[in-house]
C-alpha cells in the first residue's frame, strides 16, 4: 500500500525561501526515520533544486512530501521556463551558464536515491528526486506509480487523497475528492482511503458501495476506483463524482467516467465498467482541480518514465488554482 500524504509548495522567488524548503525537508526527514547522514543528503538535495531555481528558472517551485510507508522523502522541481538545452551537459560537473562551480544536478543525481528529469524547451523542467532510509522496502510489482497532490490556495490540509495497492501483478488505485476543500473534505478523503484499504482487491464496485457506507456522517466525496491485473491488459472502474482517469499512450486516448452522484451523500448502485489497456499507455486519474482537457501528446515523452514526472508536468501545466488538486499515474513495467 502507497497511501498518499500532499506535496507541500514552496515558491522560489527570493533567498528565504530555500531555507523555509530545507527546514520542512528536516521535518520530513524525522517523519520517515532518516539517519543524520540521510538527512543531510536530502537537505543538500533541496538546496542545490531550489538555487537552481532561484537562478535560472521563470516561476520555479519546490514540492516536497514524505512517503512513510517507503522511508523517502520526494522532492519534485518544476518551472515555467526556459528549459534546458543540452541536459547531458547540464548534468555533468563543471558546466554552468550563471558562473557558478556547475554541480547542482550533478551533484543531487549523485546524492539522490531515485533522479529523474524532464526538459522541454520552451515550456520549462521538472526533476523529480527521492532519499531513502538504508533498507528501505522496495516494490516488486510489475506496476510503477507516481502522485502529486497540492492543497487549494490558503490551505494547510488538502481535501484530496489517493492510495495505490500493489501485489505482484495487480494493482488498485483510489483517488477522492472530498466536497469543498480544508479539514472536512480532507476528513471525508481520509475515509475514502480507510475504507479502499480494508481490501483493495475487492472489485471496483464492491468497494465503491463500502465508500459509500463508510462516508456518511461526512460531506462526502468524488471517488474514483480503479484496478487492474497486467497479464489481463484491461482496467476495471467504478466511481461517483467528478474524478476521472484516461489511459494515454502514443496512438491512443481512452477516457473513464464516474457515473453522477457523491459517495457518502447520494450514489446510486455503482456500475462497473471495463476499458481496455493499449501497451505501453499510463493510467492517469485527476481529481477535479486539474483541467480536463489537456493534450495526451504532452506525455508521450514520459511513457517509459518516473509517472511522477507525468503527474508533474499535469499539475504545473493544467492545475486550475482555486481547489485541491491531484494527479494519479500508474504504468506497467516493461
Amino acid at each position: 500500500m502507497i497511501a498518499g500524504t500532499f506535496h507541500t509548495a514552496f515558491p522560489i522567488g527570493d533567498a528565504s525561501r530555500v531555507g523555509e524548503a530545507r527546514r520542512h525537508a528536516a521535518d520530513l526527514a524525522d517523519a520517515c526515520a532518516l539517519d543524520e547522514v540521510e538527512a543531510g543528503r536530502l537537505a543538500l538535495v533541496v538546496t542545490e533544486l531550489a538555487t537552481n531555481l532561484l537562478k535560472h528558472a521563470e516561476q520555479g517551485r519546490l514540492w516536497l512530501s514524505a512517503r512513510r510507508e517507503r522511508r523517502e522523502v520526494e522532492v519534485i522541481a518544476v518551472d515555467c521556463g526556459p528549459g534546458i538545452r543540452d541536459l547531458q551537459r547540464c548534468l555533468d560537473d563543471g558546466y554552468s551558464t550563471a558562473g557558478s562551480p556547475g554541480t547542482g544536478l550533478g551533484a543531487v543525481r549523485r546524492l539522490a536515491d531515485h533522479f529523474d528529469l524532464h526538459s522541454s524547451v520552451p515550456g520549462g523542467t521538472v526533476v523529480v528526486a527521492r532519499v531513502r532510509a538504508a533498507g528501505a522496502p522496495d516494490s516488486e510489482a510489475a506496476t510503477c506509480v507516481g502522485a502529486v497532490s497540492l492543497c487549494a490556495p490558503g490551505e494547510s490540509v488538502c481535501g484530496d487523497a489517493w492510495c495505490f495497492a500493489l501485489a505482484g501483478d495487480r494493482c488498485a488505485l483510489i483517488v477522492a475528492d472530498g466536497l469543498g476543500h480544508g479539514p472536512d473534505a480532507a476528513e471525508a478523503a481520509a475515509a475514502a482511503l480507510e475504507s479502499f484499504a480494508q481490501d483493495p482487491m475487492d472489485s471496483p464496485r464492491t468497494v465503491m458501495e463500502r465508500t459509500h457506507q463508510a462516508l456518511r456522517g461526512t460531506r462526502g466525496a468524488a471517488v474514483l476506483v480503479l484496478q487492474a491485473a497486467v497479464d489481463e491488459d484491461v482496467v476495471r472502474s467504478a466511481g461517483a463524482g467528478n474524478v476521472i482517469a484516461r489511459l494515454v499512450s502514443g496512438v491512443s486516448d481512452r477516457t473513464i467516467m464516474s457515473q453522477n452522484g457523491t459517495a457518502g451523500v447520494a450514489m446510486r448502485t455503482p456500475q462497473e465498467t471495463t476499458t481496455p489497456w493499449p501497451d505501453h499507455a499510463l493510467l492517469v486519474a485527476c481529481s477535479d482541480g486539474i483541467e480536463t482537457r489537456w493534450m495526451p501528446e504532452t506525455l508521450a515523452p514520459l511513457l517509459g518514465r518516473d509517472p511522477t514526472l507525468a503527474a508533474a508536468v499535469l499539475m504545473r501545466d493544467h492545475i486550475r488554482g482555486r481547489d485541491d488538486a491531484t494527479v494519479a499515474v500508474l504504468r506497467r513495467r516493461h
